[in-house]
């Protein structure tokens, strides 16, 4: 029997390590490379990831470090 889980996540990574993981996964986004650990890690199916608060690319990470100074 499948079950759906829904969690609450949150964590800090350094700029490095992110762009690290995106190019290891060879994604382009937060959500699509927490979607992809998941995928590869339990095996799940239609895993929905969706990033509330922070940057969900480099793009958005770059602007919101330019920002706090």
């Amino acid at each position: 029997m499948d079950v759906k889980i829904k969690v609450s996540l949150e964590f800090s990574v350094s700029e490095s390590g992110l762009e690290d993981a995106l190019d290891e996964y060879d994604e382009l986004t937060v959500e699509g490379l927490v979607a992809e650990l998941l995928d590869k890690s339990i095996a799940c199916d239609d895993i929905v990831v969706k990033v509330i608060d922070g940057p969900n690319n480099l793009e958005e990470y770059d602007e919101v470090k330019l920002s706090t100074g």
